[in-house]
Order: structure tokens, then C-alpha cells, then sequence
């Protein structure tokens, strides 16, 4: 693949042929984000970048990493050891929510800048360094097969074939990070907002209550105002860029 791979050389008739597609791959996010079925699968990316989030703010609050589980839920847990409370647990806590939005407006940067093969490149190299924490099959499986994508790619795609993949997995991290806020207060309803005087370990949410003394209806709103935030920044990174 063009190791110089950018929207001049990608043979679109028109700018405007690019922006049609970035929409359309927005519409085909939130259709197969909000699909039960393809959301169940498409989930394991966005908890992928959840739980780097907590991982890499937990090893920058000082924590000692013990590692990262993905289950086939879609669940995920990334374990740290340090002090129970203090600013760098309530951190740790609050990373794992805003992390697959923000790496969204992030891929979504290199987009606008004509750096797909850089975006390809910094994919595969975070899911490297993520694969040295996981802690099980499932996780392991999980981030491999994720890998194994961007490397088919830019070994096999062509040019338009890796446009559309890195627009693909930016709008999926930008919508479902929304739709696991979404989710979270869902299930926040249907369990309660956590148990009084005990570490709620229910949720992100509960945890950072517990942690902070400030309501985790709170916390969730935070997560999805940023989560919107975000949506809009990606979209116009995407959508704005005139080579």
C-alpha cells in the first residue's frame, strides 16, 4: 500500500465524494451500534479502548499495571494496584469512559491531516503494547483479531479500502463510545445508583461516587456531554478537510 496514502491519490471524482462516504459510514455506525446483534460485536472495540484508558492513566497516577481481562460479554476489567482512594484512583476510574471517544477525535485528526497510513500504524502499535497486559484467551483473541484487521489492510487493501476502514473504526469509537454512556446509565437504573457506605463496584460511575463524594448521575452526564463533544469535533475533522 502507498506509504504516501492521502485524499489526493485516492481517485474520488470529487471532494464532495468524500464527504459523502464519511456520512455514510456515520449512518452505518449508529445503524450497527444500535442493532443488538452487530453492537454485541462491535462493542469489543470500544471496551478495548476503555480499558487502555484506565491502563494508561493508572500508569500515569503512578499505579503498578496488573493487568487487563476482556470478556466475551463485552466486559472488561483492567486491574491496578495502589492507594483505594485518593486522586489517583478517582483518575484511573474516570479514564475508562471518555477514552474511546477521545482516541476517536484523535484518529479523526489524522484523517483530516492525510495521515492514514500513520493512523493504520498507531493502531496496530497501541493494540501491541495493550496485547502485553491482557490477562486472558478471550482478551488475547479479541486484540489480535482487532490487529489482524489494520494489518490486512494496509498489507492487502487499497487505497480507498483504507480510507474507508480508518473512517470505519473512527466513527465506531466516537458513536459507541456514546452508546456505552448510554448503556451505562441504563444499567445504572436497572441495579440501582450503588450501595451507601461500601465501594459500589457496579460501574465507572458508582466507583467515582463513592470515590468523590459527587453523585454518579454526575459523572454519566460528564460522559456524555464529552461524548457528544466528541462526536461533533471527529465529524468536523473528518467532514472539513480540503486537501
Amino acid at each position: 500500500m502507498d506509504s504516501n496514502l492521502s485524499w489526493d491519490n485516492l481517485g474520488w471524482d470529487s471532494l464532495g465524494d468524500q464527504r459523502v462516504m464519511v456520512v455514510v459510514l456515520a449512518v452505518a455506525a449508529i445503524v450497527l451500534t444500535g442493532e443488538r446483534t452487530t453492537w454485541h460485536v462491535l462493542r469489543n472495540v470500544v471496551t478495548i479502548a476503555h480499558e487502555g484508558g484506565h491502563a494508561v492513566i493508572a500508569l500515569l497516577m503512578g499505579r503498578e499495571l496488573a493487568g487487563i481481562k476482556l470478556h466475551s460479554d463485552t466486559s472488561g476489567v483492567t486491574l491496578s494496584r495502589g492507594k483505594p482512594r485518593g486522586p489517583g484512583m478517582i483518575f484511573t476510574a474516570l479514564a475508562g469512559y471518555p477514552a474511546p471517544s477521545l482516541l476517536g477525535v484523535g484518529l479523526a485528526a489524522l484523517i483530516g491531516l492525510d495521515l492514514i497510513t500513520v493512523l493504520l500504524w498507531v493502531v496496530v502499535a497501541l493494540l501491541a503494547i495493550l496485547l502485553t497486559q491482557i490477562r486472558n484467551a478471550f482478551g488475547v483473541l479479541t486484540v489480535v483479531l482487532t490487529g489482524g484487521a489494520a494489518v490486512a489492510v494496509m498489507v492487502w487493501g487499497n487505497e480507498r479500502t483504507a480510507l474507508g476502514f480508518a473512517c470505519a473504526v473512527t466513527w465506531l469509537l466516537l458513536i459507541g463510545g456514546l452508546r456505552a454512556v448510554i448503556e451505562l446509565q441504563r444499567s445504572r437504573r436497572a441495579q440501582g445508583s450503588g450501595r451507601r457506605g461500601g465501594p459500589p463496584v457496579t460501574s465507572d460511575a458508582d466507583q467515582l461516587a463513592w470515590l468523590s463524594h459527587v453523585p454518579g448521575v454526575l459523572w454519566v452526564t460528564v460522559f456524555f456531554v464529552l461524548s457528544l463533544v466528541c462526536i461533533v469535533a471527529g465529524g468536523w475533522l473528518m467532514l472539513s478537510w480540503n486537501p
